[in-house]
């Protein structure tokens, strides 16, 4: 039914509205943004602490880190989310390319420089792939 024919039978005297027929997908953003989630709360419960969610560098040609977390020993960790739905193509693990990489590392020296005293660093990732969360500390370096 269309949007418009959906409005006024909403409207028409004893009808009750599907709310299923209006409700659009979900968007990548709002799956992402669910993946980011079940990642921050995973991370949590591991004892780490949120310091940004989602920094960005200015710039056309910046990064992004998904999360930036503090590890109980003080270690600042940059996370890398990933999700998936299915396996297909390596899964959430392999669409984290090399240029995918540089451009964390260089969020993370961005958001570093910010800092008067840079502490010990280290870049992970979450894979989310459906209600399974893997969490790969250290999975790379800054090269």
């Amino acid at each position: 039914m269309k949007f418009l024919e959906k409005r006024q039978a909403d409207s028409a005297p004893g009808r009750v509205a599907q709310a299923a027929a209006t409700t659009p997908a979900a968007t990548t953003r709002d799956r992402g943004n669910a993946a980011e989630d079940q990642a921050l709360a995973h991370l949590q419960a591991a004892g780490l602490q949120l310091v940004v969610r989602n920094y960005r560098t200015p710039g056309r040609g910046g990064g992004e880190i998904d999360l930036v977390m503090r590890a109980r020993d003080g270690t600042l960790v940059f996370v890398e989310v990933r999700s998936r739905s299915s396996q297909a193509f390596g899964g959430a693990g392999a669409s984290i390319s090399a240029t995918k990489q540089q451009r964390i590392v260089f969020a993370a020296r961005q958001y570093l420089m910010r800092l008067p005293s840079p502490p010990p660093c280290r870049f992970d990732v979450v894979l989310v792939q459906g209600a399974s969360v893997s969490w790969l500390q250290a999975a790379f370096d800054a090269q």
